[in-house]
Protein backbone atom coordinates (compact mmCIF):
# COMPACT_ATOMS: atom_id res chain seq x y z
CA UNK A 1 0.00 0.00 0.00
CA UNK A 2 1.41 3.30 -0.96
CA UNK A 3 2.41 5.87 1.98
CA UNK A 4 0.56 8.76 2.62
CA UNK A 5 3.06 10.43 4.75
CA UNK A 6 4.62 13.13 3.16
CA UNK A 7 1.20 14.22 1.56
CA UNK A 8 -0.39 14.06 4.97
CA UNK A 9 2.34 16.17 6.49
CA UNK A 10 1.94 18.74 3.82
CA UNK A 11 -1.96 18.68 4.22
CA UNK A 12 -0.78 19.70 7.73
CA UNK A 13 1.22 22.80 6.58
CA UNK A 14 -1.56 23.71 4.69
CA UNK A 15 -3.92 23.12 7.23
CA UNK A 16 -1.76 25.54 9.88
CA UNK A 17 -1.64 28.42 6.80
CA UNK A 18 -5.32 28.53 6.27
CA UNK A 19 -5.85 28.60 9.97
CA UNK A 20 -3.99 31.37 10.74
CA UNK A 21 -5.75 33.16 7.40
CA UNK A 22 -8.80 32.34 8.34
CA UNK A 23 -9.10 33.51 12.21
CA UNK A 24 -6.76 36.60 11.29
CA UNK A 25 -10.61 37.62 10.21
CA UNK A 26 -12.74 35.80 11.89
CA UNK A 27 -15.31 38.39 13.72
CA UNK A 28 -13.51 41.13 11.71
CA UNK A 29 -16.17 44.10 11.51
CA UNK A 30 -15.04 44.97 8.68
CA UNK A 31 -15.34 41.71 6.91
CA UNK A 32 -16.67 41.48 3.33
CA UNK A 33 -19.16 38.96 2.06
CA UNK A 34 -20.79 38.52 -1.42
CA UNK A 35 -23.30 36.06 -2.64
CA UNK A 36 -22.58 33.95 -5.47
CA UNK A 37 -24.93 32.79 -8.25
CA UNK A 38 -25.98 30.07 -5.71
CA UNK A 39 -27.03 32.42 -3.17
CA UNK A 40 -24.67 31.11 -0.77
CA UNK A 41 -22.49 33.67 0.66
CA UNK A 42 -18.51 33.71 0.22
CA UNK A 43 -16.49 35.83 2.21
CA UNK A 44 -12.76 37.53 1.45
CA UNK A 45 -11.63 34.91 3.82
CA UNK A 46 -12.69 32.06 1.38
CA UNK A 47 -11.35 33.65 -0.84
CA UNK A 48 -7.75 34.27 0.38
CA UNK A 49 -7.32 30.90 1.84
CA UNK A 50 -8.23 28.58 -0.87
CA UNK A 51 -5.54 31.37 -2.71
CA UNK A 52 -2.97 30.99 -0.19
CA UNK A 53 -3.38 26.61 -0.15
CA UNK A 54 -2.86 27.03 -4.10
CA UNK A 55 -0.25 28.54 -3.95
CA UNK A 56 1.54 26.40 -2.02
CA UNK A 57 0.12 23.56 -3.74
CA UNK A 58 1.52 24.83 -6.69
CA UNK A 59 4.69 24.66 -5.70
CA UNK A 60 5.01 21.77 -3.50
CA UNK A 61 2.80 19.07 -5.73
CA UNK A 62 3.31 21.23 -9.24
CA UNK A 63 2.30 18.22 -11.07
CA UNK A 64 -0.67 17.20 -9.11
CA UNK A 65 -4.64 19.00 -9.80
CA UNK A 66 -6.24 21.27 -8.03
CA UNK A 67 -9.96 21.69 -7.03
CA UNK A 68 -11.76 24.13 -4.96
CA UNK A 69 -14.81 25.63 -3.82
CA UNK A 70 -13.75 29.01 -4.71
CA UNK A 71 -12.43 28.55 -8.23
CA UNK A 72 -12.85 25.38 -9.73
CA UNK A 73 -10.48 22.66 -11.30
CA UNK A 74 -7.14 23.37 -12.39
CA UNK A 75 -4.83 20.89 -13.97
CA UNK A 76 -5.15 16.82 -14.64
CA UNK A 77 -3.63 13.77 -13.83
CA UNK A 78 -4.45 10.42 -11.44
CA UNK A 79 -3.70 13.03 -7.88
CA UNK A 80 -6.20 15.43 -7.34
CA UNK A 81 -6.57 17.92 -4.12
CA UNK A 82 -9.75 19.46 -2.61
CA UNK A 83 -10.03 22.04 -0.97
CA UNK A 84 -13.24 23.69 0.79
CA UNK A 85 -11.07 26.83 2.18
CA UNK A 86 -14.52 27.22 4.82
CA UNK A 87 -17.00 24.65 4.88
CA UNK A 88 -19.77 26.66 7.18
CA UNK A 89 -18.85 30.37 5.79
CA UNK A 90 -22.13 31.19 7.08
CA UNK A 91 -21.02 30.36 10.61
CA UNK A 92 -17.99 32.10 9.49
CA UNK A 93 -19.18 35.29 8.88
CA UNK A 94 -21.82 35.30 11.36
CA UNK A 95 -19.07 34.65 14.33
CA UNK A 96 -20.42 30.76 15.06
CA UNK A 97 -16.75 28.97 15.83
CA UNK A 98 -18.46 25.72 14.01
CA UNK A 99 -16.59 26.22 10.57
CA UNK A 100 -13.66 24.29 9.02
CA UNK A 101 -10.66 23.73 6.43
CA UNK A 102 -11.53 20.96 4.45
CA UNK A 103 -8.88 19.73 2.59
CA UNK A 104 -7.79 16.43 0.96
CA UNK A 105 -5.80 14.39 -1.70
CA UNK A 106 -7.75 12.35 -4.02
CA UNK A 107 -6.38 9.47 -6.75
CA UNK A 108 -7.90 8.11 -9.26
CA UNK A 109 -8.38 4.44 -9.20
CA UNK A 110 -10.71 0.81 -10.67
CA UNK A 111 -13.69 2.61 -8.68
CA UNK A 112 -13.03 7.00 -9.94
CA UNK A 113 -11.60 9.08 -7.57
CA UNK A 114 -11.45 8.47 -3.86
CA UNK A 115 -9.87 10.20 -1.18
CA UNK A 116 -6.25 8.84 0.21
CA UNK A 117 -5.63 11.90 2.63
CA UNK A 118 -7.71 14.04 4.71
CA UNK A 119 -7.45 17.10 7.59
CA UNK A 120 -10.27 18.99 8.75
CA UNK A 121 -9.07 21.37 10.83
CA UNK A 122 -11.31 23.81 13.21
CA UNK A 123 -9.13 26.25 14.81
CA UNK A 124 -11.91 28.36 16.36
CA UNK A 125 -12.95 24.94 17.65
CA UNK A 126 -9.37 24.29 18.71
CA UNK A 127 -9.31 21.10 16.95
CA UNK A 128 -7.94 18.73 14.09
CA UNK A 129 -8.57 16.00 12.56
CA UNK A 130 -6.69 13.65 9.87
CA UNK A 131 -6.49 10.25 8.34
CA UNK A 132 -4.28 8.78 5.55
CA UNK A 133 -5.52 5.48 3.77
CA UNK A 134 -4.33 2.50 5.43
CA UNK A 135 -2.58 4.30 8.61
CA UNK A 136 -6.09 4.95 10.64
CA UNK A 137 -7.50 8.58 11.34
CA UNK A 138 -6.73 10.58 14.47
CA UNK A 139 -7.11 13.86 16.36
CA UNK A 140 -4.98 16.46 18.27
CA UNK A 141 -2.70 19.68 17.80
CA UNK A 142 -0.11 17.76 15.61
CA UNK A 143 0.67 14.67 14.06
CA UNK A 144 2.90 14.03 17.16
CA UNK A 145 0.30 14.67 19.14
CA UNK A 146 -2.37 12.99 18.30
CA UNK A 147 -5.54 10.38 19.90
CA UNK A 148 -6.46 7.52 17.36
CA UNK A 149 -10.32 7.86 16.32
CA UNK A 150 -12.34 5.22 16.01
CA UNK A 151 -16.24 4.70 15.70
CA UNK A 152 -18.55 4.08 18.48
CA UNK A 153 -20.27 0.41 18.63
CA UNK A 154 -23.92 1.13 19.36
CA UNK A 155 -26.19 -1.51 17.61
CA UNK A 156 -29.67 -0.39 17.67
CA UNK A 157 -31.20 2.81 16.19
CA UNK A 158 -33.24 3.20 19.07
CA UNK A 159 -29.58 3.42 21.33
CA UNK A 160 -28.22 6.08 18.37
CA UNK A 161 -27.41 9.92 18.11
CA UNK A 162 -28.05 11.01 14.90
CA UNK A 163 -26.76 14.53 13.49
CA UNK A 164 -27.39 16.66 10.91
CA UNK A 165 -27.15 19.88 9.85
CA UNK A 166 -30.85 21.10 8.95
CA UNK A 167 -34.08 20.50 7.06
CA UNK A 168 -33.35 21.89 4.25
CA UNK A 169 -33.41 19.31 1.00
CA UNK A 170 -34.75 16.59 2.41
CA UNK A 171 -38.62 17.64 1.78
CA UNK A 172 -37.24 18.47 -2.24
CA UNK A 173 -35.85 15.00 -2.74
CA UNK A 174 -39.25 13.05 -0.82
CA UNK A 175 -37.13 11.95 1.99
CA UNK A 176 -38.52 14.26 4.45
CA UNK A 177 -41.03 11.31 5.93
CA UNK A 178 -38.23 8.82 6.44
CA UNK A 179 -36.12 11.35 7.73
CA UNK A 180 -38.71 12.29 10.51
CA UNK A 181 -39.63 8.85 11.32
CA UNK A 182 -35.62 8.45 11.54
CA UNK A 183 -35.43 11.00 13.94
CA UNK A 184 -38.80 9.40 15.82
CA UNK A 185 -36.85 5.94 16.36
CA UNK A 186 -33.22 7.95 17.43
CA UNK A 187 -32.34 8.03 20.92
CA UNK A 188 -31.28 11.48 20.31
CA UNK A 189 -31.08 13.89 17.66
CA UNK A 190 -29.01 17.08 16.98
CA UNK A 191 -28.29 19.67 14.47
CA UNK A 192 -24.60 20.49 14.83
CA UNK A 193 -24.49 20.88 10.91
CA UNK A 194 -21.39 20.79 8.25
CA UNK A 195 -18.32 19.00 8.86
CA UNK A 196 -19.12 18.21 12.70
CA UNK A 197 -21.30 15.27 12.41
CA UNK A 198 -18.96 12.99 10.58
CA UNK A 199 -15.96 14.12 12.92
CA UNK A 200 -17.96 13.16 15.53
CA UNK A 201 -18.49 9.48 13.73
CA UNK A 202 -15.15 9.14 13.99
CA UNK A 203 -14.93 9.98 17.17
CA UNK A 204 -17.91 7.88 18.59
CA UNK A 205 -19.48 10.54 19.85
CA UNK A 206 -22.42 10.20 16.89
CA UNK A 207 -23.24 7.33 15.43
CA UNK A 208 -24.55 8.18 12.16
CA UNK A 209 -25.51 11.75 10.56
CA UNK A 210 -26.50 12.17 6.69
CA UNK A 211 -26.79 15.16 4.45
CA UNK A 212 -28.91 15.61 1.10
CA UNK A 213 -27.08 17.35 -0.56
CA UNK A 214 -23.37 18.06 -0.96
CA UNK A 215 -20.43 19.27 -3.04
CA UNK A 216 -17.36 17.02 -2.98
CA UNK A 217 -15.20 19.22 -1.37
CA UNK A 218 -18.00 19.24 1.28
CA UNK A 219 -17.12 15.24 1.74
CA UNK A 220 -13.36 14.19 0.50
CA UNK A 221 -11.89 15.18 3.42
CA UNK A 222 -14.62 13.77 5.79
CA UNK A 223 -15.07 10.56 3.86
CA UNK A 224 -11.71 9.17 4.43
CA UNK A 225 -11.13 10.12 8.22
CA UNK A 226 -14.86 8.30 8.65
CA UNK A 227 -13.40 5.19 6.75
CA UNK A 228 -10.24 5.31 8.43
CA UNK A 229 -11.89 5.05 12.25
CA UNK A 230 -13.87 1.79 11.01
CA UNK A 231 -17.06 3.62 9.91
CA UNK A 232 -18.61 3.59 6.93
CA UNK A 233 -19.56 6.78 4.58
CA UNK A 234 -21.11 6.39 1.28
CA UNK A 235 -24.16 8.31 -0.32
CA UNK A 236 -27.64 8.11 0.10
CA UNK A 237 -27.83 5.07 -2.33
CA UNK A 238 -25.00 3.04 -0.70
CA UNK A 239 -22.49 3.84 -3.33
CA UNK A 240 -19.00 3.97 -1.04
CA UNK A 241 -17.00 7.17 -1.04
CA UNK A 242 -17.66 11.20 -1.25
CA UNK A 243 -18.63 11.35 -5.23
CA UNK A 244 -22.63 10.95 -4.93
CA UNK A 245 -23.65 14.38 -4.37
CA UNK A 246 -25.08 13.71 -0.91
CA UNK A 247 -23.70 11.62 2.56
CA UNK A 248 -24.52 9.14 5.09
CA UNK A 249 -22.24 8.22 7.38
CA UNK A 250 -21.59 5.73 10.23
CA UNK A 251 -20.25 3.57 12.68
CA UNK A 252 -21.26 1.15 9.78
CA UNK A 253 -23.27 -1.86 11.70
CA UNK A 254 -26.13 0.96 11.31
CA UNK A 255 -25.28 1.74 8.20
CA UNK A 256 -27.81 -0.14 6.16
CA UNK A 257 -31.04 0.70 8.35
CA UNK A 258 -29.90 4.01 8.34
CA UNK A 259 -29.99 4.20 4.40
CA UNK A 260 -33.09 2.32 4.82
CA UNK A 261 -35.21 4.95 6.46
CA UNK A 262 -33.59 7.66 4.85
CA UNK A 263 -34.99 6.33 1.18
CA UNK A 264 -38.40 5.89 1.91
CA UNK A 265 -40.56 7.54 -0.33
CA UNK A 266 -44.00 8.09 0.54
Amino acid sequence: MPDYHDDLRLAHVLADAADATTMDRFKALDLKVETKPDMTPVSEADKAAEELIRGHLHRARPRDAILGEEYGIEGTGPRRWVIDPIDGTKNYVRGVPVWATLISLMEAGEDGFQPVVGVVSAPALQRRWWAAKGAGAFSGRSLTSATRLSVSKVERIADASFAYSSLTGWEEQGRLDGFMDLTRACWRTRGYGDFWPYMMVAEGSVDICAEPELSLWDMAANAIIVQEAGGLFTSLDGVSGPGGGNAAASNGTLHQELLGYLNQRY
